[in-house]
């Protein structure tokens, strides 16, 4: 079996996997959450669904991406809040019951989103008539790999909830590490290409995953929203889901150069994300140690 076979495979299975771990994890309750605090909730998703897209856009402009990287940076952003971002969030203290709320809604909104903007993607930046295939029955393919998963675990936790406390860590666990395989594989068989183009654009993936991190966390601020809200939308918007992406650049739309941004990504998130999250920490630490006084000499 051929590495782009391996990946043609691979790629989808580990995105339903991941998807559906999601839908484990979820139940009515929380998009219940959007009734009760709904402010919150909405500024996650405008910076995800409007900001990011618009943030992506201005990048290709600034540093002049070719066309095909321009569409695969388009596809990164696109994608909706990864699983990992509820991790990062527990870490540094945000609110991860807001983190659950954004990646049900921003997942389930993917299955509508993303056909929308990749299809005005291809359109704006590349010569639509090479890419006549990606009609109405691609954003179909698209919508059911994303929706179908996550319901299905939704499911599974409303009807049988003692299987799924039996099986939700060691799925999460076996999805994230079967991420983290597909990732590499990836990785591994466009290393020629993504070593040629990270110069080009390793600059412009940090500045956009930085730019992701701060627009979340910076919207939930100005909205005079919690410290731990704003940290939740922070990791929220700048922790996407790279499977999906890849997922869409080799199965659906068949071009590996579409990839690259979303590859470099994955290995610069990852590191940004950690960085980040020792930092708030190590401030928080710092906050709740007391200040001595100084000792006055009689």
């Amino acid at each position: 079996m051929t590495t782009e076979t391996i990946i043609q495979t691979l790629l989808p299975a580990a995105l339903a996997l991941i998807m559906f771990s999601l839908g484990v994890t979820l139940s009515s309750e929380d998009f219940r959450r959007f009734l009760k605090a709904p402010k919150a909730v909405l500024t996650g998703l405008c910076v995800q669904i409007i900001l990011i897209p618009c943030f992506a856009y201005l990048l290709t402009r600034i540093f002049k991406l070719d066309p095909e990287l321009s569409v695969g940076l388009m596809l990164l952003a696109a994608s909706p809040g990864g699983v990992s971002a509820n991790l990062f969030s527990h870490f540094s203290g945000g609110d991860v019951a807001l983190n659950i709320t954004l990646t049900a809604i921003n997942s389930v909104l993917a299955a509508f989103t993303i056909p929308a903007i990749v299809y005005l993607s291809l359109s704006h930046f590349m010569n639509q008539s090479q890419f006549i295939g990606f009609q109405f029955g691609k954003m179909i393919e698209v919508f059911l790999i994303v929706l179908i998963p996550v319901l299905t675990g939704m499911l599974v936790n409303e009807k049988s909830p003692r299987f799924k406390d039996r099986i939700e860590k060691p799925f999460n666990i076996f999805a994230i590490s079967f991420l983290v395989l597909v990732v590499a594989i990836a990785i591994k068989k466009e290393f020629h290409l993504i070593s040629r183009s990270f110069v080009e654009i390793g600059l412009l993936t940090l500045i956009f995953n930085l730019g992701s991190l701060g627009l979340g966390y910076a919207a939930g601020k100005v909205l005079k929203l919690t410290e731990a809200q704003a940290i939740g939308i922070g990791f929220e918007i700048g922790i996407h889901n790279v499977t999906l992406g890849l997922f869409l650049a080799y199965s659906i739309l068949g071009n590996t150069r579409f990839a690259v941004p979303g590859a470099c990504y994955a290995v610069m998130m990852y590191v940004v994300a950690g960085i980040v999250t020792l930092l708030i920490r190590m401030r928080k630490r710092a906050e709740l140690t007391p200040v001595e006084a100084p000792v006055r000499k009689p």
